[in-house]
């Protein structure tokens, strides 16, 4: 998983665990009482998570409107974004 570190770890060497994060990508996870609290990650591995998030929203969503039978073939939407584009012409 990473680097497990306490909290009084973390407190006294956030700058280099920072310096670490930054370079090798590698989480640390924070203890307090013994206990997994918080994951310290690069802003870069943050952002691709929350791209992955997102995206996984969206296939889930997919999936339940093809579920519910909430769907079209690519003819028709295809059809329908033209008629749009030429609405505004």
């Amino acid at each position: 998983m990473g680097r497990i570190k306490p909290l009084s770890w973390f407190e006294a060497h956030a700058a280099e665990m920072l310096r670490n994060v930054a370079e090798d990508r590698t989480p640390y996870v924070i203890t307090q009482n013994g206990k997994a609290t918080a994951v310290v990650i690069d802003i870069a591995s943050y952002e691709e998570t929350q791209e992955m998030l997102a995206l996984l929203k969206l296939a889930a969503l997919g999936r339940r409107d093809a579920r519910e039978g909430r769907v079209r073939t690519a003819r028709d939407a295809i059809a329908e974004v033209r008629a749009l584009t030429r609405v505004g012409q």
